[in-house]
């Protein structure tokens, strides 16, 4: 969609030649240098840690311009599509590209409910789990015995099966979740209902029990409906980049969203948001607050206020507003009007915006420091934080992954390094070792 004729071009002076590259530039956004023959034309690489200055692919899924705050699903800002859509319509956007009709998005749910049952084997695969197995390595194993179990959709060259695969994870992993967080807490797994919608099926699936009825509060399920929205996609981030690498080289779908899970379980990535609310109890009462602000600004002190700032937004993450307000509908839907950690987050959010030294830094409150307050209100451990993230952003994978699989430009990942070991030397036998 944007200009790939590489019209301009850059140049690159390296011992003494001069080396043109063309320069491409995408609908919106910074322009890229196409440095794909480099080597070849120079032999020589790039160095780029972290790969933070490389455009690693060509997608039209998702769009974020961290300087301006803006996020973009296939256009549409996040904001609009949190306030006035539901997470599936966000799915069937960012698998096909455009919203849905009233007829198609019924078959779409349609379709989705249809398939969140688990084959019944796998119900005996949680218990090879010890008791107290953390929820992010059981979902983390179950979702790659998927494809022990669904052979039938494991063909990435045909569209239907990549579909089906695609459908499959969307609906199964909202009960896979629940089932981790079941038999983590020694309670017996519920069965999904195809007469509830997605974020209502999940929390029936997750707080109901055989003894008695739970009845399903619509402000909740709207929240969790939202919460799954709000991180469903976020451009190449390091477990999106991992699932590409990982089906770059045509493994299953199965296993490459596996090794999403495994990425996102990182504490730098997934589980900030339980680190934010390990933060604000620590601090405890607004009392406290100047206290940890100033040690978060003695740079010599190891404390860190986490949920303030973000890699890529250098101004307020857009979803921290829809976040917020998310935090207040369920706090005041039940009841929680004198909440110490709500007290603490408020008055921090207050500082960061008009303290100098964090409209300076730029260290605007982001979606983690809401959400683990919204989780925790909903009735979710914090060690099942980063399980709804990877519920969420299974969606985004899948399209992402299902666009790499359909570029014919394709290559399997291979990033290159500068090598700073020994050179070349000869084997010693062991007796002349010293």
């Amino acid at each position: 969609m944007g200009d790939t004729t590489g019209k301009n071009t850059a140049t690159l002076s390296l011992d003494g030649k001069e080396h043109e590259f063309n320069v491409r530039s995408g609908t919106i956004g910074p322009d890229v240098i196409d440095i794909s023959k480099l080597y070849a034309s120079t032999g020589a690489f790039t160095y780029d840690p972290g790969f933070t200055s490389t455009g690693s692919c060509e997608s039209e899924i998702t769009y974020i311009d961290g300087d301006k705050g803006v996020l973009l699903h296939r256009g549409y800002p996040i904001d609009q599509l949190a306030e006035h859509g539901d997470f599936l319509e966000t799915c069937y956007l960012l698998l096909y590209g455009e919203l849905p009709t009233s007829a198609q998005k019924a078959d779409f749910d349609n379709r989705v409910t249809r398939h969140t049952m688990l084959h019944e084997q796998m119900a005996r695969f949680f218990t090879g789990f010890r008791r107290d197995a953390h929820p992010m390595a059981i979902v983390c194993g179950v979702v790659g015995a998927l494809s022990a179990f669904y052979h039938n959709s494991t063909d990435i060259s045909d569209p239907h099966q990549r579909m089906v695969a695609s459908l499959r994870m969307i609906a199964k992993l909202p009960t896979i979740a629940a089932m981790a967080l079941k038999y983590s807490i020694g309670q017996p797994f519920v069965y999904p209902r195809n007469d509830l919608d997605y974020a209502a099926n999940f929390l029936h699936m997750c707080f109901a029990v055989p003894c008695e009825e739970y009845k399903i509060n619509p402000v909740l399920a709207r929240a969790m409906d939202r919460i799954f929205i709000l991180h469903a996609d976020h451009e190449q981030n390091a477990s999106t980049s991992t699932v590409r690498l990982a089906g770059s080289s045509g493994a299953n779908p199965f296993a490459c969203i596996a090794a999403g899970i495994a990425c996102l379980w990182g504490p730098a990535h997934g589980g900030a948001n339980e680190a934010a609310l390990n933060m604000l109890s620590e601090i405890g009462s607004v009392e406290n607050i100047p206290t940890y602000v100033a040690r978060a600004k003695d740079k010599d002190d190891p404390f860190r206020l986490m949920g303030f700032g973000h890699r890529v937004y250098k101004n307020y993450d857009p979803r921290a507003k829809i976040m917020q307000k998310t935090c207040h509908e369920v706090l005041g839907e039940l009841g929680i009007t004198d909440d110490p950690m709500l007290e603490v987050a408020m008055e921090l959010e207050n500082i960061a915006l008009t303290d100098e030294y964090f409209i300076e830094k730029k260290l605007y409150p982001n979606i983690d420091f809401y959400s683990g307050i919204t989780l925790k209100a909903l009735g979710f451990a914090p060690n099942m934080f980063t399980v709804l993230f990877a519920l969420a952003r299974t969606v985004g994978w899948i399209a992402q992954w299902k666009e790499m699989v359909e570029d014919p430009q394709q290559r399997i990942g291979r990033p290159r390094q500068l090598y700073t070991g020994h050179t070349q030397r000869d084997y010693v036998p062991m007796s002349r070792r010293k």
